[in-house]
Parts: structure tokens; C-alpha cells; sequence
């Protein structure tokens, strides 16, 4: 009984540790906080490196006040915002004076955030060539844009970059205000974990988003959505709508579960004190202790007791608070300066590892009681 205890508290414990390490990496899809694959928290990391602040929105009224001259503004899913959300993005393009980089656009969305644009399919290649003159896509050189949306435009001063049959997969617009730019995106490979290393495309990603000082990482939610707008939502199933990490609070649900299950099984009541019939010394009682800590090889324990033991009274002897007896910084200095002879390593003595073996553990008792004698006789 008391094995399988043991074995499921273990089990709990091991569940805990995993969701909380789990908890700070597992945020979603080109989340800059998620260092899953498809997460997008290495391009965040580099961008970081370069003194570029990423700071995540989820709502279009955030995103639209968080623009500015020095901001460069990143919308993941444009196809999924409603049309007051659009809206609002459309008027902090043409006011900021920054960049703003839509992900994947398509004519559900830019009809509105880039009138003149339209897609043309999806791209044949997922690695291409930039074959234009913009100093990003040059310096960056052959990057994963391809194998999703094209575009086409007949706007003035559009840079149309990485063709494929034709039609580029990046186009950087001017916008009415002077010095903005919005940069349409075709792909999202670029941003992602897995795929960041490839080819040029952490070059790409970092010009395209550290132009500014300041990265507004725009994820829209739900609340951000026209009914039955969305692409494929209609398609999912009611697994792929549970959020990520659900697996993991099941497991630990479970596992309570199981432990509660096992502490109410069994009820000991409460503890009946009784009488000893006899007296015991405390010698007898010292021994027996030991005896128990040789047989279970609980040296930790046993060097621990003997160690905080003496830490106690040498504190009491030289003058350290007893609140203060178990700090090496308060204690080694003032014993130290007790001591004659030869420099010797108080710190290791007095709180240094667990012994090897019952040698090394009688050995560090004598020497903590060598030194407990010192002390007084100094």
C-alpha cells in the first residue's frame, strides 16, 4: 500500500513539474512566446538581441493604439478579423508613419487593409529567389516565402519581391503617411521555430520586423472575428477547438483524483498517546536513532543534524545570532577568527556535502567536535 502510494505521489510530483515547465513555452500558433515548432519565439529572441521590444495584443483596438511612428505592427491572421477590427487596423496604416506586416492576407481581408491588391493563387516553390531590388530581400537572399499566396497590384511604388509563376509573394507598399510601408507576406514559414534557420530566412524576418525600434505582435482572438468568417472554421472539430494543453490538466486531474481516492481509503484516526512503561536514557535513545539512520543509509540526515547542531552552539559561542547561525556569511568569518594555526575550509566543514560512506560520516563528526572544543578553548 505504501509502495503504490509512493509511486503515484511520484507520478503527481513528475506531472506537476512537466505542466510547469510546459506552462511558459506552450502558448500557440506564430505565438512569439511559444517555443513549440510552429511558435515564433526564436525570431522574438533575435529581434530582442537587437533592441527590438515585442509586445503582444490580442485586440485590433489594442494594436491600432499601440502604432506609431517607431512601431512596426504585426497582423498573423489578417482573414480572421471582422470588419470593425479592419477597420480599425486600415486607419492606424495610414496614420502611424510605421510598418505594418500582414501575414498570409487574402481577398477576404484585402479588400480592406490594401485596396489594389488581390491574390493569384498559391505559390508553386516554398524556396525562392528575391529577384527585386529591396535591400532586405537582397541581403537575405533565397527564403521560404513561397507555398502559399501570391499577389498581384498595379499600385505606384509597389516592390514586388520572390515571384512565383510571376506573381511575388512579398510586396511592400507605401502608405499615405511619409515614411510608412505596408509589407504584404504570402508565407509564414519565415517566423516560424522550425523552419527559422533555413536558407535566408531568419535574415528576412529580422529586417522585415526590427525596421522599428518597437514590434507589435498582433494576434487576433475570437472577440476579434465575424461569425463564420474565419477560414476552415467550419471544417474543425470540437478537439482542435479545446486550447492547447488540455492533455496535461486532464493527466494532473487524474492523478488527484487517484490520490484522493488512496487518502480517503484509509482511515487512521487520530494519534492515541500513551504511557511508556518504562524510562529510556537518552543515550539509549541517541543509539537507537542512529541505528535507524545506518540501516536506512540515511547519511544526508545524519550529517545534517550533526552539522545544524553544531552551527548552534559554535553560533552561541562566538557570538552569532541564533537567527543567524545557519549563514555561512554570518558564521565562517566569526568562527574563523577564533581559530589558530593554519587556515582550514570552515565552510566546507560546517555546510559542505553529504559523506560517502559511514567512514567519511564518523570521521566529519570527530572533526566537527574538534573543532566545537577549539572554539571554547580559544
Amino acid at each position: 500500500m505504501r509502495r503504490t502510494a509512493a509511486v503515484l505521489a511520484v507520478l503527481a510530483a513528475g506531472a506537476v513539474v512537466l505542466a510547469a515547465l510546459n506552462s511558459g513555452t506552450r502558448h500557440g500558433h506564430l505565438d512569439p512566446r511559444s517555443a513549440d515548432p510552429t511558435g515564433s519565439r526564436a525570431v522574438a529572441e533575435l529581434l530582442k538581441e537587437r533592441g527590438v521590444t515585442t509586445r503582444v495584443v490580442t485586440t485590433a483596438r489594442e494594436a491600432a493604439d499601440a502604432t506609431g511612428p517607431r512601431t512596426t505592427l504585426l497582423v498573423t491572421d489578417p482573414d480572421r478579423l471582422g470588419a470593425g477590427q479592419r477597420s480599425a487596423i486600415r486607419s492606424a496604416i495610414d496614420l502611424s508613419g510605421g510598418r505594418t506586416v500582414l501575414l498570409a492576407p487574402g481577398d477576404h481581408s484585402l479588400s480592406d487593409l490594401s485596396p489594389g491588391v488581390r491574390t493569384e493563387g498559391d505559390a508553386g516553390s516554398d524556396d525562392l529567389d528575391p529577384r527585386c531590388t529591396l535591400p532586405a530581400a537582397t541581403s537575405a537572399g533565397r527564403a521560404g516565402t513561397g507555398g502559399d499566396l501570391r499577389y498581384t497590384t498595379t499600385l505606384p511604388g509597389a516592390t514586388a519581391c520572390y515571384p512565383s509563376g510571376g506573381h511575388p509573394t512579398l510586396l511592400v507598399l507605401p502608405t499615405g503617411t511619409t515614411g510608412g510601408d505596408t509589407v504584404l507576406l504570402g508565407s509564414e514559414t519565415i517566423l516560424l521555430n522550425e523552419s527559422l534557420a533555413e536558407q535566408g530566412n531568419a535574415s528576412l524576418a529580422l529586417q522585415l520586423l526590427g525596421s522599428r525600434p518597437d514590434l507589435v505582435w498582433y494576434l487576433p482572438s475570437l472577440a476579434d472575428s465575424d461569425p463564420g468568417t474565419g477560414p476552415g472554421e467550419q471544417d474543425k472539430s470540437l478537439l482542435e477547438l479545446i486550447p492547447a494543453g488540455w492533455s496535461w490538466a486532464l493527466l494532473q486531474l487524474f492523478l488527484a483524483a487517484a490520490l484522493a481516492a488512496l487518502w480517503r481509503a484509509r482511515r487512521l484516526g487520530p494519534l492515541v498517546t500513551e504511557k511508556l512503561p518504562v524510562a529510556i536514557r537518552a543515550s539509549e535513545a541517541t543509539e537507537g536513532r542512529a541505528r535507524l539512520y545506518r540501516k536506512a543509509g540515511a547519511r544526508d540526515r545524519a550529517a545534517t543534524v550533526l552539522r545544524a547542531a553544531t552551527r548552534e552552539r559554535l553560533a552561541a559561542l562566538v557570538g552569532v545570532p541564533p537567527t543567524r547561525a545557519h549563514e555561512p556569511a554570518a558564521l565562517v568569518p566569526a568562527v574563523s577568527a577564533r581559530l589558530t594555526g593554519e587556515p582550514r575550509d570552515m565552510a566546507a566543514l560546517l555546510f559542505g556535502t553529504t559523506p560517502s560512506d559511514d567512514a567519511a560520516l564518523v570521521a566529519l563528526a570527530d572533526h566537527l567536535d574538534a573543532l566545537e572544543r577549539e572554539v571554547r578553548t580559544s
